[in-house]
Protein backbone atom coordinates (compact mmCIF):
# COMPACT_ATOMS: atom_id res chain seq x y z
CA UNK A 1 0.00 0.00 0.00
CA UNK A 2 1.45 3.48 -0.68
CA UNK A 3 0.89 5.85 1.73
CA UNK A 4 1.87 10.22 1.33
CA UNK A 5 2.67 13.14 3.39
CA UNK A 6 4.27 16.35 2.76
CA UNK A 7 7.29 17.96 4.89
CA UNK A 8 9.76 20.58 3.61
CA UNK A 9 13.79 20.81 3.04
CA UNK A 10 15.34 23.91 3.84
CA UNK A 11 18.03 25.41 1.69
CA UNK A 12 19.38 28.83 2.25
CA UNK A 13 16.70 31.07 3.93
CA UNK A 14 13.71 29.51 1.73
CA UNK A 15 12.23 26.00 2.02
CA UNK A 16 11.22 23.53 -0.61
CA UNK A 17 8.53 20.92 -0.65
CA UNK A 18 9.17 17.02 -0.31
CA UNK A 19 6.88 14.68 -0.54
CA UNK A 20 7.27 11.34 1.44
CA UNK A 21 6.36 8.51 -0.41
CA UNK A 22 5.55 5.10 2.16
CA UNK A 23 5.34 1.91 0.22
CA UNK A 24 4.46 -1.20 2.18
CA UNK A 25 5.11 -4.50 0.52
CA UNK A 26 4.86 -8.13 1.50
CA UNK A 27 7.71 -10.54 2.40
CA UNK A 28 7.39 -13.21 -0.32
CA UNK A 29 9.81 -15.10 0.85
CA UNK A 30 13.22 -15.94 3.20
CA UNK A 31 14.86 -13.70 0.96
CA UNK A 32 13.00 -10.93 1.72
CA UNK A 33 14.03 -9.42 5.61
CA UNK A 34 10.76 -8.55 7.38
CA UNK A 35 10.41 -4.99 8.38
CA UNK A 36 12.92 -3.91 6.54
CA UNK A 37 12.83 -0.16 5.68
CA UNK A 38 14.63 1.40 2.71
CA UNK A 39 15.20 5.22 2.36
CA UNK A 40 15.88 6.76 -1.32
CA UNK A 41 15.77 10.52 -2.27
CA UNK A 42 19.47 11.73 -1.87
CA UNK A 43 19.10 11.20 2.24
CA UNK A 44 22.15 12.27 4.15
CA UNK A 45 23.66 10.32 7.13
CA UNK A 46 20.90 11.66 9.68
CA UNK A 47 17.84 10.98 7.09
CA UNK A 48 19.15 7.47 7.30
CA UNK A 49 18.98 7.04 11.01
CA UNK A 50 15.62 8.28 11.16
CA UNK A 51 14.98 3.99 10.58
CA UNK A 52 16.07 3.54 13.86
CA UNK A 53 14.15 6.38 15.61
CA UNK A 54 10.88 5.61 13.60
CA UNK A 55 11.14 2.10 14.49
CA UNK A 56 11.39 2.59 18.34
CA UNK A 57 9.03 5.66 18.29
CA UNK A 58 6.49 3.94 17.35
CA UNK A 59 6.70 0.90 19.21
CA UNK A 60 7.34 3.32 21.99
CA UNK A 61 3.59 5.00 21.42
CA UNK A 62 1.78 1.53 21.38
CA UNK A 63 1.63 1.22 17.77
CA UNK A 64 1.91 -1.54 15.66
CA UNK A 65 5.24 -1.78 13.15
CA UNK A 66 4.44 -3.21 10.13
CA UNK A 67 6.05 -6.49 9.45
CA UNK A 68 6.40 -5.93 5.85
CA UNK A 69 9.18 -4.28 3.59
CA UNK A 70 8.98 -0.64 3.95
CA UNK A 71 10.24 1.59 0.71
CA UNK A 72 10.31 5.55 1.09
CA UNK A 73 11.03 8.12 -1.44
CA UNK A 74 12.04 11.10 -0.64
CA UNK A 75 11.12 13.41 -3.71
CA UNK A 76 12.58 15.55 -5.77
CA UNK A 77 14.82 12.82 -5.84
CA UNK A 78 17.92 14.77 -7.48
CA UNK A 79 17.96 17.59 -4.71
CA UNK A 80 19.98 16.48 -1.29
CA UNK A 81 18.11 15.99 1.96
CA UNK A 82 19.41 16.38 5.26
CA UNK A 83 18.45 16.54 8.75
CA UNK A 84 16.04 15.05 10.98
CA UNK A 85 13.16 17.53 10.71
CA UNK A 86 11.50 14.30 8.29
CA UNK A 87 10.92 11.82 11.22
CA UNK A 88 7.55 12.58 11.85
CA UNK A 89 6.10 12.81 8.19
CA UNK A 90 7.54 9.34 7.55
CA UNK A 91 6.40 7.98 11.18
CA UNK A 92 2.99 9.14 10.03
CA UNK A 93 3.19 7.62 6.42
CA UNK A 94 4.24 4.44 7.89
CA UNK A 95 1.09 4.21 10.11
CA UNK A 96 -1.18 5.81 7.39
CA UNK A 97 0.17 3.18 4.91
CA UNK A 98 -0.16 0.31 8.11
CA UNK A 99 -3.88 1.70 8.53
CA UNK A 100 -3.61 3.95 11.95
CA UNK A 101 -4.74 6.62 10.55
CA UNK A 102 -8.38 5.65 10.26
CA UNK A 103 -9.88 6.70 6.78
CA UNK A 104 -7.61 9.17 5.50
CA UNK A 105 -5.95 7.83 2.40
CA UNK A 106 -2.93 10.54 2.26
CA UNK A 107 -1.36 13.52 4.07
CA UNK A 108 -1.21 16.00 1.46
CA UNK A 109 -3.77 18.55 2.95
CA UNK A 110 -1.43 19.39 5.31
CA UNK A 111 2.62 19.68 5.79
CA UNK A 112 4.20 17.95 8.70
CA UNK A 113 7.76 18.60 10.21
CA UNK A 114 9.58 17.65 13.25
CA UNK A 115 12.33 14.95 14.79
CA UNK A 116 11.74 11.91 17.44
CA UNK A 117 12.64 10.43 19.97
CA UNK A 118 13.12 6.98 20.97
CA UNK A 119 10.10 7.18 23.02
CA UNK A 120 7.96 9.04 20.89
CA UNK A 121 8.31 13.06 21.85
CA UNK A 122 8.81 15.65 18.80
CA UNK A 123 12.17 17.77 19.05
CA UNK A 124 12.49 21.06 17.78
CA UNK A 125 13.99 21.92 14.13
CA UNK A 126 15.48 24.48 12.39
CA UNK A 127 14.00 26.50 9.83
CA UNK A 128 10.18 26.58 11.07
CA UNK A 129 9.27 30.75 10.17
CA UNK A 130 10.27 29.52 6.26
CA UNK A 131 8.73 26.52 6.15
CA UNK A 132 5.71 28.21 7.06
CA UNK A 133 5.97 30.92 4.72
CA UNK A 134 6.33 27.83 2.12
CA UNK A 135 3.56 26.44 3.51
CA UNK A 136 1.29 29.53 2.62
CA UNK A 137 2.55 30.18 -0.77
CA UNK A 138 1.82 26.75 -1.77
CA UNK A 139 -1.50 27.30 -0.23
CA UNK A 140 -1.25 24.30 2.27
CA UNK A 141 -3.96 24.97 4.70
CA UNK A 142 -2.35 23.22 7.99
CA UNK A 143 1.02 22.66 9.48
CA UNK A 144 2.07 20.26 12.29
CA UNK A 145 5.37 20.84 13.66
CA UNK A 146 6.88 20.95 17.14
CA UNK A 147 5.63 22.81 20.06
CA UNK A 148 8.69 24.68 20.19
CA UNK A 149 8.67 26.03 16.96
CA UNK A 150 4.66 26.87 17.16
CA UNK A 151 5.39 30.26 18.27
CA UNK A 152 7.97 31.55 15.73
CA UNK A 153 5.73 29.55 12.79
CA UNK A 154 2.34 31.26 13.72
CA UNK A 155 3.51 35.10 13.04
CA UNK A 156 2.78 33.96 9.41
CA UNK A 157 -0.94 34.96 8.16
CA UNK A 158 -3.17 32.57 6.10
CA UNK A 159 -2.12 29.03 7.61
CA UNK A 160 -2.97 26.94 10.81
CA UNK A 161 -0.55 26.04 12.62
CA UNK A 162 -0.55 22.94 15.56
CA UNK A 163 1.65 22.20 17.82
CA UNK A 164 2.41 18.66 19.33
CA UNK A 165 4.49 17.18 21.76
CA UNK A 166 4.57 13.28 20.28
CA UNK A 167 4.00 10.89 17.95
CA UNK A 168 0.36 9.94 19.29
CA UNK A 169 -0.88 13.66 19.99
CA UNK A 170 -0.01 13.97 15.99
CA UNK A 171 -1.67 10.63 14.73
CA UNK A 172 -5.20 12.38 17.66
CA UNK A 173 -4.72 15.83 16.08
CA UNK A 174 -5.23 14.08 12.24
CA UNK A 175 -8.32 12.52 13.33
CA UNK A 176 -9.31 15.62 15.61
CA UNK A 177 -9.18 17.86 12.23
CA UNK A 178 -11.41 15.55 10.19
CA UNK A 179 -14.10 15.67 13.31
CA UNK A 180 -17.17 18.22 13.13
CA UNK A 181 -15.63 20.67 15.42
CA UNK A 182 -11.89 20.40 14.27
CA UNK A 183 -9.42 21.98 17.32
CA UNK A 184 -8.29 25.39 17.15
CA UNK A 185 -4.76 27.15 15.67
CA UNK A 186 -2.14 28.55 17.51
CA UNK A 187 -2.51 32.49 16.41
CA UNK A 188 0.15 34.70 17.69
CA UNK A 189 -0.63 38.83 17.72
CA UNK A 190 2.68 40.30 16.09
CA UNK A 191 2.18 43.74 16.80
CA UNK A 192 1.74 42.75 20.78
CA UNK A 193 5.70 41.02 20.19
CA UNK A 194 6.10 44.31 18.27
CA UNK A 195 4.74 46.76 21.66
CA UNK A 196 6.62 44.39 24.43
CA UNK A 197 10.02 44.59 22.21
CA UNK A 198 12.76 47.23 22.71
CA UNK A 199 13.98 46.42 26.62
CA UNK A 200 16.99 46.86 27.28
CA UNK A 201 19.34 46.58 30.44
CA UNK A 202 22.15 48.87 29.51
CA UNK A 203 22.03 53.05 28.49
CA UNK A 204 23.76 55.56 27.22
CA UNK A 205 23.53 57.24 30.17
CA UNK A 206 25.70 55.38 31.67
CA UNK A 207 28.87 56.02 29.59
CA UNK A 208 30.59 58.88 31.51
CA UNK A 209 32.67 61.54 29.40
CA UNK A 210 32.99 60.83 25.60
CA UNK A 211 30.79 63.37 24.41
CA UNK A 212 32.59 63.44 20.98
CA UNK A 213 31.96 59.28 20.63
CA UNK A 214 28.33 59.65 21.85
CA UNK A 215 27.83 62.28 18.94
CA UNK A 216 29.40 59.64 16.33
CA UNK A 217 27.47 57.05 17.69
CA UNK A 218 24.20 58.79 16.78
CA UNK A 219 25.36 60.06 13.51
CA UNK A 220 26.04 56.51 12.77
CA UNK A 221 22.86 55.08 14.10
CA UNK A 222 20.86 57.77 12.41
CA UNK A 223 22.29 57.01 8.36
CA UNK A 224 23.35 53.35 9.19
CA UNK A 225 27.16 54.09 8.66
CA UNK A 226 30.19 52.23 9.65
CA UNK A 227 31.97 53.28 12.09
CA UNK A 228 35.26 52.64 14.08
CA UNK A 229 36.38 53.79 17.20
CA UNK A 230 40.24 54.10 18.31
CA UNK A 231 41.24 54.48 21.77
CA UNK A 232 43.51 53.20 24.56
CA UNK A 233 42.79 50.60 26.31
CA UNK A 234 39.62 51.55 29.39
CA UNK A 235 38.27 54.21 27.16
CA UNK A 236 35.56 52.62 27.16
CA UNK A 237 34.93 51.62 22.77
CA UNK A 238 33.60 48.36 23.60
CA UNK A 239 31.21 49.92 26.36
CA UNK A 240 29.91 52.57 23.75
CA UNK A 241 29.72 50.05 21.30
CA UNK A 242 27.49 47.06 22.89
CA UNK A 243 25.01 50.48 23.59
CA UNK A 244 24.67 51.15 19.76
CA UNK A 245 21.43 48.83 19.79
CA UNK A 246 19.76 50.93 22.35
CA UNK A 247 19.45 53.86 19.94
CA UNK A 248 18.63 52.14 16.48
CA UNK A 249 15.06 52.88 15.43
CA UNK A 250 12.83 49.87 16.28
CA UNK A 251 12.07 46.58 14.14
CA UNK A 252 9.23 46.85 11.62
CA UNK A 253 6.83 43.34 10.78
CA UNK A 254 8.18 43.04 7.38
CA UNK A 255 12.46 43.07 8.71
CA UNK A 256 11.68 41.34 12.06
CA UNK A 257 10.28 38.50 9.53
CA UNK A 258 13.61 38.58 7.34
CA UNK A 259 15.93 38.66 10.41
CA UNK A 260 13.20 35.71 12.14
CA UNK A 261 14.09 33.61 9.43
CA UNK A 262 17.90 33.45 9.31
CA UNK A 263 18.00 32.83 12.81
CA UNK A 264 15.44 29.97 12.57
CA UNK A 265 17.71 28.25 9.89
CA UNK A 266 20.69 28.91 11.99
CA UNK A 267 18.34 27.29 15.06
CA UNK A 268 18.50 30.35 17.37
CA UNK A 269 14.95 31.13 17.69
CA UNK A 270 13.86 28.57 20.35
CA UNK A 271 10.29 29.64 22.38
CA UNK A 272 10.72 33.11 21.23
CA UNK A 273 9.04 33.26 18.10
CA UNK A 274 9.44 36.45 16.04
CA UNK A 275 12.75 38.16 17.06
CA UNK A 276 12.01 42.33 18.00
CA UNK A 277 15.41 43.07 18.77
CA UNK A 278 17.90 44.59 16.76
CA UNK A 279 21.08 41.93 17.21
CA UNK A 280 24.17 42.55 18.10
CA UNK A 281 26.76 40.08 16.95
CA UNK A 282 29.97 40.49 18.30
CA UNK A 283 32.54 37.37 17.59
CA UNK A 284 36.04 36.42 18.83
CA UNK A 285 38.65 37.53 16.63
CA UNK A 286 39.63 33.68 16.20
CA UNK A 287 36.60 33.53 13.78
CA UNK A 288 37.04 31.77 10.38
CA UNK A 289 36.03 33.32 7.14
CA UNK A 290 33.79 30.76 6.84
CA UNK A 291 32.08 31.77 10.51
CA UNK A 292 31.93 35.09 9.87
CA UNK A 293 30.23 34.81 5.94
CA UNK A 294 28.88 31.63 6.32
CA UNK A 295 29.61 28.23 4.91
CA UNK A 296 29.57 24.41 4.85
CA UNK A 297 28.46 22.09 2.59
CA UNK A 298 25.19 23.17 2.52
CA UNK A 299 25.24 26.90 3.32
CA UNK A 300 24.77 28.14 6.47
CA UNK A 301 24.59 31.59 7.12
CA UNK A 302 27.29 33.57 9.00
CA UNK A 303 27.71 35.96 11.67
CA UNK A 304 27.34 39.17 8.71
CA UNK A 305 23.69 37.61 7.97
CA UNK A 306 23.06 37.00 12.19
CA UNK A 307 23.42 40.55 12.41
CA UNK A 308 20.76 41.22 9.78
CA UNK A 309 19.32 44.51 10.42
CA UNK A 310 21.69 45.43 13.18
CA UNK A 311 24.95 45.83 14.96
CA UNK A 312 28.26 43.74 13.74
CA UNK A 313 30.94 44.37 16.16
CA UNK A 314 34.42 43.59 15.67
CA UNK A 315 36.41 44.26 19.27
CA UNK A 316 40.28 44.47 18.35
CA UNK A 317 39.92 44.70 14.53
CA UNK A 318 44.07 44.48 13.63
CA UNK A 319 43.71 40.96 15.99
CA UNK A 320 41.35 39.12 12.94
CA UNK A 321 43.09 37.43 10.47
CA UNK A 322 43.62 39.53 7.47
CA UNK A 323 41.64 37.56 5.02
CA UNK A 324 39.01 37.20 7.43
CA UNK A 325 38.70 40.92 7.52
CA UNK A 326 38.68 41.43 3.21
CA UNK A 327 35.98 39.16 2.81
CA UNK A 328 34.01 41.89 4.51
CA UNK A 329 34.72 44.54 1.87
CA UNK A 330 32.00 42.67 -0.85
CA UNK A 331 29.10 42.24 1.95
CA UNK A 332 29.83 45.52 2.85
CA UNK A 333 28.91 47.06 -0.90
CA UNK A 334 25.82 44.85 -1.85
CA UNK A 335 24.56 43.86 1.66
CA UNK A 336 24.00 40.64 0.84
CA UNK A 337 26.69 37.31 0.66
CA UNK A 338 26.42 34.43 -2.06
CA UNK A 339 28.18 31.18 -1.29
CA UNK A 340 28.49 28.91 -4.13
CA UNK A 341 28.71 25.30 -3.92
CA UNK A 342 29.41 22.49 -6.88
CA UNK A 343 25.14 21.42 -5.71
CA UNK A 344 23.71 25.04 -5.19
CA UNK A 345 24.38 28.84 -4.83
CA UNK A 346 22.71 30.43 -2.08
CA UNK A 347 22.02 34.00 -1.12
CA UNK A 348 22.07 35.29 2.31
CA UNK A 349 21.16 39.30 3.24
CA UNK A 350 23.57 41.13 5.14
CA UNK A 351 22.63 44.48 5.72
CA UNK A 352 24.17 45.34 8.96
CA UNK A 353 26.14 48.07 10.50
CA UNK A 354 29.94 47.83 11.14
CA UNK A 355 31.06 48.97 14.44
CA UNK A 356 34.84 48.03 14.91
CA UNK A 357 37.15 49.32 17.76
CA UNK A 358 40.94 48.77 18.27
CA UNK A 359 43.86 50.52 19.85
CA UNK A 360 46.22 52.72 18.44
CA UNK A 361 49.41 50.53 18.78
CA UNK A 362 50.45 47.63 19.95
CA UNK A 363 51.05 48.99 23.52
CA UNK A 364 47.53 50.76 22.97
CA UNK A 365 49.05 53.80 24.34
CA UNK A 366 50.17 55.96 21.52
CA UNK A 367 49.13 59.53 21.36
CA UNK A 368 47.78 58.97 24.94
CA UNK A 369 49.32 62.50 26.93
CA UNK A 370 49.11 60.34 30.56
CA UNK A 371 51.03 57.54 29.40
CA UNK A 372 54.32 56.70 27.73
CA UNK A 373 54.00 54.24 24.30
CA UNK A 374 56.88 52.17 23.99
CA UNK A 375 55.86 50.90 19.92
CA UNK A 376 58.29 51.89 17.33
CA UNK A 377 57.25 53.45 14.32
CA UNK A 378 57.82 50.40 12.91
CA UNK A 379 55.48 48.71 15.23
CA UNK A 380 53.09 50.87 15.01
CA UNK A 381 52.67 50.59 10.76
CA UNK A 382 52.76 46.86 11.24
CA UNK A 383 49.94 47.16 13.26
CA UNK A 384 48.40 49.59 11.39
CA UNK A 385 48.93 47.72 8.25
CA UNK A 386 46.77 44.80 9.50
CA UNK A 387 44.26 46.52 8.34
CA UNK A 388 43.85 47.20 4.08
CA UNK A 389 42.78 50.53 2.97
CA UNK A 390 39.91 48.87 0.92
CA UNK A 391 38.02 47.76 4.15
CA UNK A 392 39.17 51.75 5.80
CA UNK A 393 37.31 52.92 2.96
CA UNK A 394 34.11 51.53 3.25
CA UNK A 395 34.12 52.65 7.26
CA UNK A 396 32.78 56.31 7.00
CA UNK A 397 33.07 57.32 10.47
CA UNK A 398 36.53 56.96 12.33
CA UNK A 399 36.31 58.52 15.69
CA UNK A 400 39.60 58.93 18.24
CA UNK A 401 38.12 57.67 21.72
CA UNK A 402 40.73 59.02 24.38
CA UNK A 403 41.04 58.16 28.10
CA UNK A 404 38.34 59.06 30.16
CA UNK A 405 39.17 62.30 33.14
CA UNK A 406 38.85 61.52 36.90
CA UNK A 407 36.70 64.48 36.96
CA UNK A 408 34.20 62.93 34.69
CA UNK A 409 34.54 59.27 36.35
CA UNK A 410 33.73 60.95 40.00
CA UNK A 411 30.20 62.12 41.71
CA UNK A 412 26.79 61.65 40.08
CA UNK A 413 25.72 61.09 36.87
CA UNK A 414 25.55 65.04 35.23
CA UNK A 415 21.91 66.06 35.29
CA UNK A 416 22.31 67.09 31.27
CA UNK A 417 23.82 63.33 30.50
CA UNK A 418 21.18 62.05 28.00
CA UNK A 419 20.05 58.75 27.67
CA UNK A 420 19.10 56.23 25.22
CA UNK A 421 15.48 57.31 24.72
CA UNK A 422 16.22 60.84 24.08
CA UNK A 423 19.53 59.95 21.38
CA UNK A 424 17.13 57.40 19.79
CA UNK A 425 13.87 59.85 19.17
CA UNK A 426 16.18 62.07 17.04
CA UNK A 427 17.38 59.11 15.39
CA UNK A 428 13.87 57.54 14.70
CA UNK A 429 12.85 61.46 13.13
CA UNK A 430 15.73 60.96 10.94
CA UNK A 431 15.02 58.26 9.53
CA UNK A 432 11.86 58.78 8.89
CA UNK A 433 12.66 62.12 6.73
CA UNK A 434 15.16 59.32 5.27
CA UNK A 435 12.44 56.80 4.04
CA UNK A 436 9.57 59.52 2.56
CA UNK A 437 13.09 60.42 0.74
CA UNK A 438 13.95 57.38 -0.50
CA UNK A 439 10.82 55.82 -0.80
CA UNK A 440 10.21 54.93 -4.82
CA UNK A 441 14.13 53.67 -4.45
CA UNK A 442 13.85 50.68 -2.41
CA UNK A 443 16.33 51.65 0.16
CA UNK A 444 16.03 52.90 3.83
CA UNK A 445 18.99 54.71 4.94
CA UNK A 446 21.80 57.37 3.65
CA UNK A 447 24.42 54.61 3.43
CA UNK A 448 23.09 53.10 0.98
CA UNK A 449 22.62 55.54 -1.30
CA UNK A 450 24.02 55.10 -4.79
CA UNK A 451 26.15 57.66 -6.82
CA UNK A 452 23.16 58.56 -8.44
CA UNK A 453 21.18 59.33 -5.28
CA UNK A 454 23.99 61.21 -4.15
CA UNK A 455 24.14 63.70 -6.77
CA UNK A 456 20.64 63.98 -6.35
CA UNK A 457 20.17 64.37 -3.10
CA UNK A 458 23.62 65.71 -1.81
CA UNK A 459 24.22 68.91 -3.55
CA UNK A 460 26.39 71.18 -1.51
CA UNK A 461 27.63 75.37 -2.18
CA UNK A 462 30.11 76.68 -3.37
CA UNK A 463 31.83 77.12 0.20
CA UNK A 464 31.50 73.48 1.32
CA UNK A 465 32.74 72.47 -2.11
CA UNK A 466 36.01 74.26 -1.38
CA UNK A 467 36.51 73.08 1.74
CA UNK A 468 35.69 69.20 0.62
CA UNK A 469 38.36 70.00 -1.92
CA UNK A 470 41.27 71.39 0.21
CA UNK A 471 40.07 68.12 2.81
CA UNK A 472 40.87 65.55 -0.04
CA UNK A 473 44.04 67.13 -1.02
CA UNK A 474 45.48 67.58 2.13
CA UNK A 475 44.21 63.93 3.84
CA UNK A 476 44.67 61.90 0.35
CA UNK A 477 41.10 60.51 0.29
CA UNK A 478 39.56 58.51 -2.44
CA UNK A 479 36.85 58.68 -4.31
CA UNK A 480 34.77 56.07 -2.56
CA UNK A 481 35.81 58.55 0.69
CA UNK A 482 34.34 61.63 -1.04
CA UNK A 483 30.71 59.94 -1.37
CA UNK A 484 30.93 58.57 2.10
CA UNK A 485 31.40 62.32 3.65
CA UNK A 486 28.73 63.50 1.69
CA UNK A 487 26.47 60.64 2.77
CA UNK A 488 27.76 61.83 6.29
CA UNK A 489 27.18 65.23 5.60
CA UNK A 490 23.44 64.20 4.66
CA UNK A 491 22.45 62.35 7.70
CA UNK A 492 24.43 65.37 9.78
CA UNK A 493 21.89 67.87 7.75
CA UNK A 494 19.11 65.15 8.65
CA UNK A 495 19.75 65.04 12.23
CA UNK A 496 19.20 68.81 12.39
CA UNK A 497 16.39 68.57 10.09
CA UNK A 498 17.52 70.49 7.39
CA UNK A 499 16.55 69.95 3.93
CA UNK A 500 20.05 71.37 2.36
CA UNK A 501 23.56 70.58 3.10
CA UNK A 502 25.46 73.45 4.96
CA UNK A 503 29.23 74.25 5.53
CA UNK A 504 28.97 72.54 9.28
CA UNK A 505 27.41 69.90 8.36
CA UNK A 506 30.55 69.13 5.62
CA UNK A 507 32.81 70.43 8.41
CA UNK A 508 31.86 67.90 10.79
CA UNK A 509 31.91 64.93 8.09
CA UNK A 510 35.24 65.56 7.30
CA UNK A 511 36.33 65.52 11.14
CA UNK A 512 35.07 62.24 10.82
CA UNK A 513 37.87 61.43 8.26
CA UNK A 514 40.62 63.18 10.17
CA UNK A 515 42.09 60.14 11.08
CA UNK A 516 43.10 59.33 7.21
CA UNK A 517 45.80 62.28 8.22
CA UNK A 518 46.87 61.99 11.87
CA UNK A 519 46.85 58.11 12.10
CA UNK A 520 46.83 56.38 9.55
CA UNK A 521 49.41 57.92 7.32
Amino acid sequence: MLFRTLSAAVYGIDAALVDIEVDLTPVRGESDIPSSVTIVGLPDAAVRESRERIRAAISNCAFFFPFQRITINLAPADVRKEGASFDLPTALGILGANGDLAEESNLIHLLCVGELSLDGRVRPIKGALPIAILARDALIQHVILPDENAKEAAVVSGINVYPVADLRSAVELIAALRSPTPPQPLTVDPAAILLKSDHYSVDFREVRGQLSAKRALEVASAGSHNILLIGPPGSGKTMLAKRLPTILPPLEFEAALELTKIHSVAGLTGRTGLITDRPFRSPHHTISDAGLIGGGAVPRPGEVSLAHHGVLFLDELPEFDRSVLEVLRQPLEDQKVTISRAAMSLTFPASFMLAAAMNPCPCGFWNDPTRECRCTPLQIQRYVGRISGPLLDRIDIHVDVPAVRFRDLTGATAPDSEDSAAIRRRVIRARARQGERFAADGIFANAAMTPRLIRSHCRIDAESEGMLERAMTRLGLSARAYDRILKVSRTIADLEDADEIQSPHVSEAVHYRSLDRTYWT
